[in-house]
């Protein structure tokens, strides 16, 4: 997992932002961009890519994995996890969290898809509750699915 690469994973829509769609974004298409298909990018199916399912990879089950449900996972409702709603975490709308919407200086990064997508991928999975616990927080910030 030496070259697991992080994307801007919060919903802030300015340059830079995790649901920019231009060059940088966590949502732009384009080579090594947070949603780009293409290696390097967030939504590369092959070895590091954010919608990997192999060891280091967004869809990953297993420690480390976007998918996984342990400590620094993206599933991982605790400190430091994709489902967590405290300082940091990716559920969380303040500053430096996967929900916030503001400017960042130090924002959310994870490996995961953007989180719209990794709504649709989780649904994919048949993970609904999940799916649905990160909608609803989405749905709060003004994003609707």
């Amino acid at each position: 997992m030496n070259n697991t690469k992080f994307w801007i994973r919060n919903m802030y829509t300015g340059p830079g932002g995790g649901a920019y769609t231009g060059p940088g974004g966590g949502m732009y298409t384009g080579p090594d961009g947070g949603a780009y298909t293409g290696p390097g990018g967030g939504m590369y199916t092959g070895p590091d890519g954010g919608a990997y399912t192999g060891p280091g990879g967004g869809l990953y089950t297993g420690p480390g994995g976007g998918l996984y449900t342990g400590p620094g996972g993206g599933l991982y409702p605790g400190p430091g996890g994709g489902l967590y709603t405290g300082p940091g975490g990716g559920l969380y709308t303040g500053p430096g969290g996967g929900m916030y919407t503001g400017p960042d200086s130090k924002p959310y990064q994870a490996i995961h898809p953007p989180w719209p997508i990794f709504v649709l991928e989780l649904r994919k999975r048949k993970l609904v509750k999940q799916a649905e616990i990160i909608e609803k927080t989405l749905n709060s910030i003004g994003w609707k699915l």
